[in-house]
């Protein structure tokens, strides 16, 4: 990297100050208990198993009594533990950067800690006054408007041409919709474009209709749909996001059909036929849940449509989890907070918007995030990413992607798409 350019990137890196990591002293002071740590791991364990090196050599199977993955992990000291002891999986995280553990292969062992998150209980989660200052962090970036801005630049504004130098050629930063999600043949920009075209058909629109998509990312949905003829609005509040979609939309002369506006979704005014969103809500944060419906319900013409398609986590390990600031939280979204479906369907009710033909395919998520790691490490290896990201960020990527992609395949976390018609 040359010397006189900027690490790109290091907001990200250098995320968890103000957040607990665990380890230094504590950890050799805690060294008796990390054996009891590990019987409530291996305990918990119902399926799959994981092959542990501990510190001194000795190696140690925790699980193995059902069918399910394996994770080995290599413990090259004691202080990831208590990391994770400490502060979840934020420490978890800082552990793996610092060198403190290794894997082969992390993503078995996320799965493992989803697929068996009844079992395990708070076991992989901050507690303490660990738990209490990431949690303040975390409250420190409600989604406010002033907030909101902020935490979608942290994101999105790290630069187009980083995110162009790995997703595919729709640019589009969401999960995909395979014929089969276990099929590797299907091109990634295939099963973009049949996502796209789902939430578009639930709106059941005409042409000369107008639509509405909150959160319009690299204006992919928006492009697809003015080449259908709605007259469609999209809001972003990332300004790199807003530049690509406006030379994408005017690239393909659609710019007479679409407009993209640098708003936020409760500044948004005027009627609407229709209304698309898709992995936006995840950004609100469960504080703007109603706003979030109240302001859909009152953009919508009445019997009007909203498409969304949304992130959810399991509803029984949900308080736990919002009580916590989680590694994605931390470092990569802030102010972020996935779905409890109960909760996000309340909110939708209540604003008068009847639920309806919810599908989950949390799977073809999996799928969609192996392919981005792989195209992420080709970029790598190419030496396609812009210059200024360093090593350490890198690192952070990868391990987000796997991270995301191993919490799909535990089955704890889901994507889905619902219909909300105005009643």
């Amino acid at each position: 990297m040359d010397a006189e350019t900027p690490n790109r990137g290091q907001h990200l890196v250098t995320a968890d100050r103000g957040f607990a990591t665990g380890a230094g002293l504590f950890a050799r002071m805690m060294a008796p208990g990390f054996r009891k740590l590990l019987d409530r791991i291996d305990a918990g364990l119902a399926e799959g198993m994981i092959a542990l090196t501990l510190p001194d050599g000795v190696r140690r199977i925790l699980g193995g009594r059902g069918a399910g993955p394996v994770a080995e992990v290599i413990l090259r000291s004691w202080r990831p533990l208590v990391r994770l002891m400490r502060s979840g999986s934020v420490g978890w995280y800082r552990g793996w950067a610092e060198g403190e553990w290794a894997s082969p292969d992390p993503v078995p062992l996320f799965d493992l800690f989803m697929r068996n998150r009844h079992g395990l209980g708070n076991a992989g989660r901050a507690r303490g006054i660990g738990r209490l200052v990431n949690h303040l962090g975390h409250l420190l970036r409600r989604n406010d408007r002033r907030g909101a801005r902020r935490n979608i630049a942290f994101h999105y504004d790290l630069g187009n041409d980083f995110y162009a130098a790995w997703l595919d050629r729709t640019m589009t930063y969401s999960s995909a919709l395979f014929t089969d999600s276990r099929d590797r043949a299907e091109p990634l920009e295939a099963a973009q474009a049949r996502k796209i075209d789902a939430l578009l058909d639930r709106l059941a629109l005409g042409p000369g209709e107008r639509l509405l998509e909150i959160g319009c990312g690299w204006g992919g949905l928006a492009e697809r749909a003015a080449q259908r003829r709605l007259d469609v609005t999209g809001i972003t509040l990332s300004a790199e996001q807003k530049q690509f979609a406006d030379a994408r939309i005017a690239a393909a002369g659609l710019s007479e059909r679409a407009r993209i506006l640098l708003t936020d979704y409760r500044d948004v005014t005027g009627m609407f036929d229709g209304v698309a969103s898709v992995e936006m809500v995840e950004a609100v944060g469960a504080e703007f849940w109603p706003d979030y419906m109240a302001a859909i319900a009152r953009v919508l013409k009445p019997g009007g449509r909203a498409a969304i398609q949304y992130i959810t986590i399991d509803d029984a390990i949900f308080a736990g989890y919002a009580a916590n600031a989680d590694f994605i939280q931390t470092y990569i979204f802030p102010g972020g907070m996935l779905i409890s479906e109960s909760r996000f369907r309340a909110a939708a009710e209540k604003a008068g918007l009847h639920w309806r033909d919810r599908r989950g395919f949390g799977l073809h998520y999996a799928e969609t995030l192996r392919r981005w790691r792989a195209r992420f490490d080709a970029a790598v290896a190419e030496e396609r990413l812009p210059a200024g990201f360093d090593e350490r960020f890198v690192k952070l990527w990868r391990y987000y992607l796997m991270y995301c992609e191993g919490g799909f395949r535990g089955g704890g976390i889901d994507v889905a798409q619902v219909t909300l018609v105005k009643r």
